[in-house]
């Protein structure tokens, strides 16, 4: 199986290599086996082939097809004492074959290689104007990474970005099913006999493979399609090539909707390589369209059962439904059966019709339902008019037509009835204006009476004694009724839209600013109070059977002791309720109102096990910490203490008679052991401290010089040079805590410092406000990737001679440091070495003097 890419056409990339990768659901598949295949057709065919580097793994069948072909000698490398064989890119660059062969495209360079990963070595061939083929396994993909790790239980460290691979010309699937795969490892041509037990029993299991075999088959079939569609796209293809099952449904949001994504579910799920896709038509102007929280369900369900939701706006629901399919590659639409009723469909055609009609070689199915042939009204309800705004729209649709009649009466001889309808016209739409249709609609009929009555021979009765004149009045009813609807669907969904508008900035505020903050539960009732008007609001949570709720958070003035005692009361999720007081909310706020209350559960839900995430932290860091002070005084405190035994034992024992300087030796080495005791001792009392948080700094004006000379007594005299001048500006720290911090530095520096030479310390202003404290070692240093490591309790890094302390030093003086407000770094020592930086501040932290 293959799929191939269209080949580079511009001009700058036409220099570029072509990439062949042979892709494997697992090793043993015969990747390398198909490679040097290819290679052996290519040199018959004259082209220059060379191998770069292939790995046979013992595989005697592979090895022999390596024989004809030309091989670059590989490049030795030493790393931690052991001699490794790589790539060596730049022979295979100096020598600039047509074709080289690039075994395992994943693989890791030994460290100190140009690249650190084998397909960074491939690019550069490739930028080269060198055709590369290579290999990799499906699991070494890195999206398919954790994916392959739940299924076989094995972690793949060596990893190549999808992109690398997805770029190749040409990526062809070297299959095998797994049974056959089975007996090639049992017959002994994929690993050793003392292995094949294991690897059959591990990750060679069947279920394994047939996984890792549906991944792999899986992920080409999407490249291949991604070719199909770029394919498509390049060269003007509108029409639906069904080279895989995809079908689309269109949901408008109705109570069918659900019936619909069940039996296309059941549709596809006949079919193999199928894709479920759900289409929402919303109309352009955001108006029309489904609940929120049903298009929400829709979402869901549609994920549930295996598909991708999607909304799109158009005008035309069925000609959107058609466009859609057709940019998605569509092959069958499901729809349901309209449900409006004969009379309906008979004036005006459905979608659904439209989509049979329109859909050419795309298949449709309609689906019948419950609901089918019910009539339903879509379009905008009626405007609820406020009801003291009501008593002055009826007023209106009295005085109205009174008005206008009075203003016409005296020129009734000179305007013709047609100009006195258009009059009355104008006061029916603004009474619809501003009391919708019941009060236009009197409005009209007001208006045509008082026509007949004052405009239309005979005047002063309500006689009509021309016919047209009669069909006049009869039209302008009419008219005024029609437009008095017109005109008030028009303000409701002016109105409407207004308020989608209002709800969708405070549903972005409420996304972008309200979880951001620290408190997040207590700044949404804060915005929940403010954006309805409320005075206060709490949240609830039943914390058992027959009793109170308790509560979580509260805002405002006087807020509820109970949510029976709100005006408002909504879920908040599970077991939660949002109470709010105040005022009594239209329904058209409660669906806002819900947002708020599934936002508070959704961030008390985060806080909570953000919490609970904390907590597991500082318990396995306690739990690690734990584990590694009975080491230290398995082996650490036991050391010192058996010195001091043995020494004082010596001294004691009546049987010896010890010359007074032995008698003195053994006391100075009982009284060494003391002091490394009671300094070990000092650090895990200190470590301690910090992990409890009970180290509170007096924070206060203090020397440099007086904190570096508290922390140099004891040392041996000559194995610090104290360069710190008396020109530097007070630092405000804790003394005491500053100068333990130096004095763990310091005494850490000497302690791996050569013979003979001695560690120095001096100071300076540095910006930013901080004088710097450096001490400077000539000791073998410490490698960048491993210093943060080295602050870590109970870490000795290569450097660190055999027995020489438990690794606390550093972890105490970082965690004083931090506890005064200073900064405490690593950097190298010009000319070998490291030297530890501590920045302090010259004012306090927060600016303060």
């Amino acid at each position: 199986m293959r799929g191939d890419n269209e080949p580079v056409t511009s001009a700058a990339a036409s220099t570029r290599g072509r990439l062949r990768i042979y892709l494997g659901a697992a090793p043993g598949v015969g990747k390398t086996f198909a490679m040097l295949g290819e290679a052996h057709r290519r040199v018959e065919r004259g082209t220059d082939v060379v191998v770069g580097i292939v790995e046979t793994h013992g595989r005697r069948h592979t090895a022999a097809l390596l024989d004809g072909l030309e091989t670059v000698p590989r490049r030795a490398m030493a790393y931690r004492g052991t001699m490794f064989a790589e790539m060596d890119l730049d022979a295979i660059l100096r020598r600039r074959p047509e074709v080289v062969l690039v075994d395992e495209l994943a693989h890791t360079n030994v460290p100190g290689s140009r690249h650190e990963k084998r397909w960074q070595d491939v690019g550069e061939l490739l930028d080269a104007g060198i055709d590369v083929i290579s290999t990799v396994n499906i699991q070494h993909l890195e999206s398919l990474n954790d994916v392959v790790s739940s299924i076989t239980g094995i972690t793949q460290r060596e990893t190549v970005p999808d992109a690398v691979v997805r770029a190749a010309d040409q990526i062809e699937l070297v299959d095998m099913v797994p049974e056959a795969l089975r007996r090639r490892l049992a017959h002994g041509n994929v690993h050793a006999a003392d292995k094949v037990d294991a690897a059959l029993g591990n990750y060679f299991r069947v279920g394994n493979l047939t996984a890792l075999r549906e991944l792999a088959l899986l992920w080409l079939a999407d490249r291949v399609e991604e070719g199909l569609e770029r394919y498509r796209a390049e060269h003007g293809i509108d029409g639906t090539w069904a080279a895989r099952v995809r079908i689309v449904v269109a949901v408008t949001g109705g109570p069918e909707s659900g019936t619909l994504l069940r039996r296309a579910a059941l549709i596809s799920g006949r079919s193999a390589g199928r894709d479920l896709v759900a289409v929402h038509v919303v109309r352009g102007d955001g108006t029309v369209g489904a609940r929120p929280e049903a298009i929400s369900h829709l979402r869901q369900l549609t994920e549930d059962l295996g598909g991708t939701f999607h909304t799109v706006v158009g005008e035309d629901p069925g000609t959107a439904v058609l466009e859609f399919a057709r940019t998605v590659n569509g092959t069958q639409v499901v729809v349901g059966a309209s449900r409006r009723g004969r009379l309906s469909l008979a004036l005006r055609p459905s979608a659904v019709d439209q989509i049979v009609r329109e859909s050419g070689d795309i298949d449709v199915h309609v689906v019948s339902h419950e609901r089918a042939g019910r009539a339903r009204r879509t379009w905008v309800q009626a405007r609820r008019i406020p009801r003291g705004r009501s008593a002055v729209a009826w007023a209106m649709a009295v005085a109205i037509p009174l008005v206008i009649t009075l203003v016409l009466l005296p020129f009734a001889s000179a305007i013709s009835l047609s100009t006195v309808l258009l009059a009355y016209l104008l006061g029916v739409v603004a009474s619809s204006l501003v009391g919708g249709i019941a009060p236009a609609v009197a409005t009209a009929l007001l208006a045509g009476v008082a026509a007949n009555f004052f405009f239309v021979p005979p005047v002063r009765t309500l006689t009509i004694a021309q016919p047209e004149s009669a069909f006049a009045l009869l039209v302008f009813v009419i008219v005024g009724a029609v437009i008095a609807t017109i005109v008030d669907r028009s303000a409701a969904r002016a109105e409407d839209a207004a308020l989608r508008r209002a709800e969708a900035n405070v549903l972005l505020s409420l996304s972008t600013g309200v979880l951001g903050r620290g408190n997040g539960v207590q700044a949404l009732l804060d915005q929940a109070c403010t954006t309805f008007g409320m005075r206060s609001a709490a949240l609830f949570e039943d914390t058992s059977a027959g009793r109170a709720p308790a509560v979580v958070e509260v805002t405002g003035e006087r807020p509820p002791s109970s949510p029976d005692s709100a005006d408002v009361v909504v879920d908040a999720g599970v077991g939660l309720q949002l109470a709010l007081v105040g005022r009594p909310l239209p329904a058209s706020d409660l669906r806002l109102l819900d947002a708020f209350a599934a936002q508070a559960g959704a961030v008390l839900e985060r806080n909570r096990l953000a919490a609970r995430a904390a907590d597991a932290a500082r318990l396995q860091s306690s739990e690690s910490v734990r584990t590694a002070i009975l080491a230290a005084v398995s082996h650490d405190l036991r050391t010192p203490v058996a010195g001091i035994k043995a020494a004082l034992a010596t001294v004691l024992d009546p049987d010896l008679t010890l010359a007074p300087a032995d008698e003195h030796e053994l006391l100075l080495q009982a009284a060494e052991a003391t002091d490394r005791l009671d300094a070990l001792l000092a650090n895990l009392l200190d470590l301690s401290r910090l992990q409890t948080g009970a180290v509170r700094p007096v924070l206060e004006p203090v020397s440099v010089v007086e904190v570096v000379d508290g922390a140099l007594a004891g040392l041996p005299a000559g194995s610090v040079v104290d360069e710190t001048g008396e020109d530097l500006p007070l630092i405000v720290t804790d003394e005491g805590l500053l100068e333990r911090v130096l004095a763990n530095i310091i005494e850490n520096a000497v302690r791996h410092n050569p013979t003979g030479e001695p560690v120095r310390v001096t100071a300076a202003v540095v910006p930013g406000g901080s004088v710097e404290v450096r001490v400077a070692d000539r000791g073998p240093g410490v490698r960048a990737e491993e210093r943060d490591r080295m602050f870590e309790p109970f870490q000795r890094l290569g450097d660190a001679p055999g027995g020489s302390g438990v690794g606390l030093g550093l972890a105490v003086a970082r965690g004083l440091a931090e506890a005064v407000g200073a900064e405490l770094e690593a950097d190298d020592t010009p000319g070998g070495g490291l030297t530890m930086l501590v920045r302090v501040p010259v004012t306090a932290p927060g600016g303060s003097p």
